[in-house]
């Protein structure tokens, strides 16, 4: 996992996930848009297996969640996940997720929310295989998964 820097933007930017799944996620470029938008709100991390760039994931940290309905609750979890189509299926999906679940946890936290696209080819099986149980809230049209950690 590394911070994104001016020497693996242009990897960052490149990264591609399988074409069949570019409708369930953001590319990387929205995403640093977000991050910088959202400053320390965002945590954006690169997975590198050695030095060749597999994954981008994406951290949202301690945001109110529902500001009408419950000012107190706040929460931290994954905003977003990017494997590239060669990298699927080889555990650095997981190896994401568990490193922000540690960050979290290093963070305070006690539960690790995900929103997701519902559908058969939406990656809710994935989430779903790495502990995480559907809230019943629906958020911009996605499901909320949570996995609790501490």
């Amino acid at each position: 996992m590394e911070p994104v820097t001016p020497a693996n933007i242009d990897a960052a930017l490149a990264l591609r996930v399988h074409p069949h799944q570019e409708h369930n996620v953001a590319p990387v470029v929205n995403s640093l848009a977000e991050a910088y938008a959202w400053g320390d709100t965002a945590w954006p991390r690169l997975v590198f297996d050695g030095d060749e760039l597999v994954g981008f994931v994406m951290a949202f940290l301690d945001i109110p969640w529902n500001e009408e309905k419950d000012p107190a609750d706040r929460r931290s979890g994954l905003w977003r996940l990017n494997i590239a189509a060669e990298g699927q299926g080889k555990g650095y999906g997981r190896f994401a997720v568990e490193a922000v679940r540690d960050e979290l946890l290093r963070r305070g936290a006690r539960r690790l929310y995900v929103t997701w696209e519902p559908g058969e080819d939406g990656p809710g099986e994935f989430y779903r295989r790495l502990g995480f149980r559907t809230t019943g809230e629906v958020s911009g049209g996605q499901t909320v998964g949570v996995l609790d950690i501490g």
